[in-house]
């Protein structure tokens, strides 16, 4: 048989061998890629400790997962279920009536006469924007309670993960190393190419985790801390939304708090409203602009705008996993694209 034909028969299979085998590892998704995220992340501790450990790679990876685990992977788990129970509990009290929508738009109306003629000129009524707002009120947080059953029903499941997260991450700092220099020799991109990929790709790992991750982490902890100070309830529940929306350049915080602080001066509680409004304005929406290009750099940092497209783009495609999925794939696309023009001098 001809050589070159076996040569693309054998390529042929091995795509297509390939192909099933990532079909076949699909379900684990979730947990191989934040396993290689936190991997990439804890690099440097992993070495810092293994030069101090006499090089022991395994005892190195252990104690650096023991780290993971005490410092990031805990404190996230406990925060996830606070946010569900509140979840639960807004909604309940939506239900019951505790929280009147209507008492407060009819308070917004007789303050803000401007209200009710606005409205009049897009053609809505009070009645109209009260049952606008009861229902979409009522539909998030129905959402979320959903999710609690949701999440009792694959309770196993996100322990199976869970538990090969921790498992692969593992292996992912011990063997890292090897396994990059392995992937260099299997790909058929050029070894200089690869490496320049692969340093990219831990670069803009590092970066969306510190700069997108890391400063939404802040400004949903302190916005949640102003509204625990502040009296207001759920306030873990109302700091990961927030965190969840700092994500967005184009949203942010500002979202929650500016509502929740019409409402109290709405309802009465003007010095909580004021101080809402001077710590959101001065605190919260400056996190963003003060820490984001100190985690990040210049030369790390996307387009705004490309981070907003990539992140809803992954979101709708790979789920939560997505805000990282996607800035880190437009980062590969400009990587790609800067190679192709240095390359062939575009």
């Amino acid at each position: 048989m001809d050589e070159k034909l076996q040569k693309r028969s054998f390529i042929v299979l091995l795509i297509l061998v390939s192909a099933a085998f990532f079909w076949l590892l699909r379900p684990f998704f979730d947990a191989i890629f934040w396993a290689a995220v936190i991997a990439i992340v804890a690099a440097p501790v992993h070495r810092r400790l293994r030069g101090k450990l006499g090089n022991h790679a395994s005892l190195a990876a252990a104690v650096t997962l023991l780290l993971c685990l005490v410092m990031v992977i805990v404190p996230v788990l406990f925060i996830l279920f606070t946010f569900v129970r509140e979840g639960v509990s807004f909604y309940h009290r939506l239900q019951t009536g505790e929280i009147d929508i209507a008492g407060f738009l009819d308070r917004l109306r007789q303050l803000v006469p401007h209200v009710k003629i606005l409205l009049d000129r897009v053609g809505m009524t009070m009645e109209s924007l009260n049952a606008k707002v009861a229902e979409g009120a009522m539909a998030g947080s129905g959402f979320l309670a959903g999710k609690v059953l949701t999440i009792g029903q694959n309770t196993v499941r996100f322990a199976v993960s869970f538990v090969l997260m921790l498992y692969l991450l593992f292996f992912f700092l011990r063997d890292g190393e090897q396994l990059v220099h392995l992937f260099i020799r299997a790909l058929p991109l050029g070894d200089a190419r690869e490496r320049v990929l692969f340093a990219r790709f831990s670069e803009m790992t590092r970066a969306t985790v510190r700069g997108t991750l890391l400063v939404a982490v802040i400004q949903g902890a302190l916005g949640g801390f102003i509204f625990w100070l502040l009296g207001i309830r759920e306030a873990v529940l109302w700091g990961v939304v927030m965190a969840l929306l700092s994500l967005l350049p184009a949203f942010g915080a500002a979202l929650i708090w500016v509502p929740v602080a019409i409402y109290l001066l709405v309802i009465g509680a003007v010095w909580q409203g004021i101080v809402l409004v001077l710590f959101g304005s001065l605190v919260i929406s400056l996190v963003d602009n003060v820490l984001r290009p100190i985690f990040v750099g210049r030369d790390t940092r996307l387009p705004d705008y490309l981070v907003l497209l990539s992140s809803l783009g992954g979101i709708w495609l790979f789920g939560l996993s997505g805000f990282m999925v996607g800035p880190l794939l437009a980062a590969l696309f400009i990587a790609f694209w800067g190679i192709f023009m240095r390359e062939f001098e575009v």
